[in-house]
């Protein structure tokens, strides 16, 4: 849209969102202190979200969301100047122009965007057992997992390396059981096994190297304006719990990475988080102190975080309290149910005494929304009912010709589309296995300097009938461990070397242990 002498455009300190008896703005200096997006299916949400990715990108502020269906991917074409949108953008006294938005794509398969990439590591046990669906003793047992690669120095980088560091665990778990509780090889096998149903998921391509940097969505282009980074998620939300723990991680490492910002003059980046019900949907309480830790602190690192959902009461009341800038397009209240759902929705809003809030709810038409943005003062705007700006650029998907373009086009192209195998965890417990394995076929020579020495100890020994000696006990335990091949070198030389050195009735005897050794393996 031209910005020169539209007087409802935007400025340098806040997005014009929409328009009712009054214009409505979100304030660049607030949007950090994060938002929600809720209506039912089919009503505007995701126009909404586009008109606020581009205001934002418009100031300089980098975005990311999340498609579901392929239809934010527009926001990276020209927009058309198509009558209902042109007659739309004039009743609100704008002109409409069309217009882009540098984007990069993203997704986690490599398929339609540039591949997403963490390292097992980098999720961490609590994440991991939330996408595995793990139980409570599941989870104690891979933050033991974790907790024993830590120690002993082992990188944990994709999925193999998990798998290689749980079989470590149980082949150790008795060992380990006394330095850090229980670990059973029933629960290993356990999670060994929804690490397989996560591999069928795709979630094996999510884990390795190289790792996402975050500093690659918080870009500007040439000409200043933030880049959108979409997230191509139609083929991911197949696994919703995959979905959401994905997104959880993202916020997650912002908030561990990013430093402290304080309340700058706009976000540094702000976060879509589409069907954001999935994030919470019998989420444990560990992990909901862990969102609720990440949406009340991130705002202080410059992010802003907007989730979009159905229903206002989708998002725990903890969570909800941090959401200051509210858009609520229509419900429909069939049942007793979605009645309630409406009245619940109504009720998060700060009352206007001009509007019904709850009625006006269930009557609002695509594109129309109740509004609430926070003021100069941070307190919400009371409610107002407006109709929404349309966006500048395209509504709906591109061509797959337009994606390929766009990708080859990309900053981060060639970064991450290859993926690299370091050596790490498999690999070192791979070395020890063989080293170990080559060290006892290589110490056989050892083994029978330690019997002929022990043998030299016991000579002239009276053993009484029915015993054995000790020569003979360490005889036997030295044969229990070594291979059968090595013993039987190892038996035959005693043998000869007993009957010559020592006397034909203490060799045999010697010889004896030896092999009833070998026979009770």
């Amino acid at each position: 849209m031209s910005t020169s002498d539209n007087k409802m455009a935007d400025t340098a300190e806040k997005i014009f969102i929409g328009k009712g008896e009054q214009p409505a703005w979100l304030t660049l200096a607030l949007a950090n202190r994060h938002g929600l997006v809720t209506g039912a299916t089919g009503t505007g949400k995701t126009v909404s979200l586009q008109v606020m990715a581009e205001g934002f990108a418009r100031a300089g502020v980098p975005v990311f969301a999340a498609d579901i269906k392929g239809d934010l991917s527009g926001i990276s074409e020209v927009g058309e100047a198509k009558d209902f949108i042109v007659k739309r953008a004039g009743d609100m006294g704008l002109t409409f122009q069309g217009d882009q938005f540098s984007t990069i794509f993203w997704d986690v398969f490599g398929e339609q965007g540039h591949p997403v990439r963490a390292t097992v590591s980098e999720m961490g046990p609590l994440l991991l057992s939330r996408m595995m669906d793990l139980n409570d003793v599941q989870e104690g047992v891979l933050n033991i997992a974790f907790r024993v690669a830590d120690e002993q120095g082992l990188l944990l980088l994709d999925m193999k390396d998990l798998r290689a560091i749980l079989s470590y665990i149980a082949e150790h778990a008795g060992e380990l059981t006394t330095q850090y509780g229980n670990v059973s090889k029933q629960t290993v096998g356990t999670i060994q096994r929804q690490l397989l149903v996560l591999e069928n998921q795709g979630g094996a391509k999510f884990f390795g190297e190289p790792a996402l940097a975050l500093k690659d969505f918080m870009r500007t282009d040439r000409d200043g304006r933030g880049m959108v980074n979409i997230l191509v998620a139609d083929r991911l939300m197949q696994s919703p719990q995959l979905y959401a723990t994905f997104l959880l991680w993202m916020l997650s490492e912002l908030f561990e990475q990013l430093p402290e910002a304080g309340d700058p003059p706009k976000p540094k980046l702000v976060f879509f988080f589409d069907e954001a019900h999935l994030l919470f949907n019998d989420a444990p309480k560990a992990l909901m102190d862990k969102i609720e830790q990440v949406v009340r602190l991130i705002r202080s690192k410059g992010v802003g975080v907007y989730f979009v959902t159905q229903n206002p009461i989708d998002v725990p009341d903890k969570v909800l309290a941090q959401l200051g800038n509210r858009v609520q397009h229509a419900l429909r209240a069939f049942t007793p149910r979605d009645q309630k759902a409406v009245a619940a929705a109504a009720q998060t809003f700060r009352p206007n005494p001009k509007l019904d809030t709850a009625q006006v709810i269930m009557e609002l038409g695509k594109g129309e929304a109740l509004v609430s943005f926070l003021e100069g003062n941070g307190v919400p705007a009371m409610v107002e009912r407006v109709m929404v700006r349309p966006p500048t650029a395209r509504i709906g998907p591109i061509t797959p010709e337009e994606r390929k373009a766009i990708m080859d086009a990309s900053p981060v192209k060639g970064k991450y589309d290859t993926a690299i195998d370091s050596e790490s965890a498999y690999e070192v417990l791979q070395k020890r296995v063989a080293g170990t394995a080559a060290g006892a076929a290589a110490g056989g020579g050892g083994i029978l300097g330690q019997i002929g020495a022990i043998v030299g100890t016991i000579f002239g020994t009276n053993v009484p009938r029915g015993r054995l000696s000790t020569g003979q006990l360490i005889a036997r335990n030295v044969t229990r461990s070594v291979t059968d091949k090595v013993v039987g070198g190892v038996v035959a030389d005693l043998g000869k070397s007993v009957g010559g050195s020592v006397g034909g009735s203490v060799g045999r005897a010697l010889v004896r242990g030896a092999l009833g050794g070998l026979l009770r393996r």
